[in-house]
Parts: structure tokens; sequence; C-alpha cells
């Protein structure tokens, strides 16, 4: 099983940097926010600053889970993790799990806390591990980093469609509610791509989750990267039990899942799930979200080189306080008050909500 997760943590990272993994739309294109014409700011003043669990961030930016648990992702969680300390970023890494089976590959994770000793950063594992393993396993994930926060992943379209998927989703509630207790630091429930509506979201809060990472559908699809990977495995000679395409176009779109979150909220909501820029950042952050993730965005810049990933980095940033500045919004406070317009199926999912 060690080899198994670790080899297939590399698969994903191959497969999300080589291949088209998107699919769908996260809903941004609905979402229209006011132009002030008044104006009411100075673009050079604009501040977009904030804190997340009492840690300064330059700008609601949170480096999303990408990779770890073999040797050659320790190179690219470096410099992920030097990008997050020099910016002033929030940074999560990809699940530890194959770090907790075997401890070898264990400096894939750790090094991020080398390279960012002062960085606000998430460990990260799966609830269908803590099912099995108990809230042991969240203390250990995050030691290994010294983590400010733990994500608890949740992403049972991809362990549908995976081969050696786990198909188990009893026990989720319970588990996070353990984890919650025995770890000492926040814990944020996430999903990877499917979205978490506002009755999923209660839930997670009630159960003791302090954040919720909505991880919409629109951006990374982990139903294209499962297909995808099952060629590679040549698993598509095999008799199949149903049709996995069916499944690409399954899950909230980000846009629809902040705005479903953020009526619930009992601490951070964290838009992530196709954001492709700062604009897209703004856009999630009036909706309701207290920070913003990327992923595969930032992905093929961090395989570049640090200096790459510095670059788009800055550009979302001056993006955000662009969009901040049309709208006269001196703050990320003051962003979260600008008024939007809704349209299309965004408009259509969201209108039976009531606050």
């Amino acid at each position: 099983m060690t080899k198994i997760t670790s080899s297939r943590k590399l698969d994903h990272l191959k497969l999300c940097a080589e291949s088209d993994v998107s699919f769908g739309s996260a809903g941004f294109d609905c979402v229209r926010l006011v132009h002030n014409a008044a104006g009411g700011c100075d673009l050079d003043e604009t501040d977009t600053g904030t804190e997340l669990f009492g840690h300064h961030l330059s700008a609601p930016v949170f480096i999303e889970a990408m990779t770890g648990g073999h040797p050659e992702t320790k190179e690219i969680n470096r410099t992920l993790a030097f990008a997050a300390e020099e910016g002033g970023f929030a940074l999560g890494v990809g699940s530890e799990r194959a770090a907790l089976e075997n401890p070898a590959v264990a400096d894939s994770f750790t090094v991020v806390r080398d390279a960012a000793p002062n960085a606000f950063i998430a460990g990260n594992i799966g609830v269908a591990q803590l099912v099995q393993h108990g809230p042991e396993w969240a203390c250990r994930a995050v030691e290994l980093i010294d983590a400010d926060a733990l994500c608890i992943h949740v992403n049972t379209l991809q362990e549908l469609l995976q081969p050696e998927g786990d198909r188990c989703a009893a026990g989720f509630l319970s588990a996070v509610s353990d984890a919650a207790t025995a770890v000492h630091v926040p814990v944020i429930v996430k999903e990877t791509g499917a979205g978490i509506s506002r009755e999923a979201a209660k839930a997670y809060f009630d159960a003791g989750a302090s954040a919720v990472d909505v991880g919409g559908f629109g951006g990374t699809s982990w139903a294209k990267v499962e297909l995808l990977r099952k060629t590679l495995l040549r698993a598509s000679d095999k008799p199949q039990q149903m049709s996995d395409e069916i499944f690409l176009d399954w899950g909230i779109p980000t846009a629809v899942s902040v705005f479903e979150v953020a009526q619930v909220k009992c601490g951070p909501v964290i838009a992530s799930g196709g954001l492709r820029s700062g604009m897209d950042a703004a856009k999630s952050i009036a909706l309701g979200a207290d920070v913003c993730g990327m992923a595969k965005e930032l992905l093929s810049p961090a395989l570049e080189g640090t200096d790459s990933l510095m670059n788009r980095l800055s550009a979302v940033v001056n993006e955000l306080k662009a969009v901040m500045f049309l709208t006269g919004a001196k703050t990320i406070p003051d962003l979260q008050k600008v008024r939007y317009y809704l349209t299309g199926v965004v408009r259509e999912m969201t209108q039976e909500i009531k606050c």
C-alpha cells in the first residue's frame, strides 16, 4: 500500500502538469462586480492584507495543496514554501498519507517548514484515513510539519472513480469531530473539486471544523484525472461496472458553493476550485469568501522555478488590487461588502437560497 500511495501521488502530479485536467465552469463568468464610478480610494493605498486564524497574510491568497509523498516532489514543495514565506501567503501541503505510511518520504513534506519557518502552513490528511486510523493520524500530520492548521480533505467523487479508491463514506462527521478535539490547531474541511453545500458546511462546522474550503467544480477535475490515469494503468482494458464519463459534470460550481457556505459560515470560508486570476479572487471575496486558494494555476510556474512562481503570484495580487480600486474597496473587509450581479446558471442555482 505504501508504494502504491507514493506512486499515485506522482501520477497525479504528472497528469496535472502535462495534461488538460480542467472541466466545466467555476461560475465566475456569471458574477459581475459593481463598478464604482464615484471612486473612493487611492490604488497605492489599497490594502490587501488579511488575517487567517490570527496569522497575518499580505493578501488573501492560499497556495493550495498540490503534492508531496514522493522523492520527486520535494523540490516543488520547497519552491511553493519559499513563495509563501517571501510573499506572505498561506500554504497547504498535499495529502500526508504517504509520509505517515512511509517515513522515508517524509522530507518531501518537512521541507516546507524548513523553507518557510514563518508562513501559515496547513497540513493535510484524508477524512477516510481518519475514519480508519483515528485522530492519532491527525496529530501526526500536524506534528510532521509543525502545521498552523490541518486540512481534512473529502474526495468521495475521486475515490469512487479511482481503481483502488475507498467507497465507504460513513463516519466522516465523527472523524472530523474527533480530530478537531485531538489537535491543537484549527481544522479546515476541504473538498477537492465537487464543492460543499450549505447543508454539508453546517454539518462540518457543527462537528468542530474551524473553516471550510469549498473546493468547487470548475477547476481541476479529479474525475478527469482519474479517467486519464486509468488509461495510463490500462485499467480501461478491464470490464467497466459503470460509465465514469457521466461524472465529469458532477459537483457544485465554486461560485455557487462559496455563496452557499457563506450563508452558514461559523468561521473562515476558503474559495478554491477554478480560480485563475485576481478577478476571480475578488469575486469570491464579494460572494463571502475570506481567503482564496489556487493550485493548478500555480503548478506550471512552480515547476519553472521560484522567479516564475513569484511573478505569477504578484500578478494575481496586482489584479486583485486593481479590482478593489475599481470597486472603491480600500480593504478586504470593504471588498466583502461590494455589491454584485449574478447571471446565468449561478443566478439560477442561488435564487432559492435564503439567508
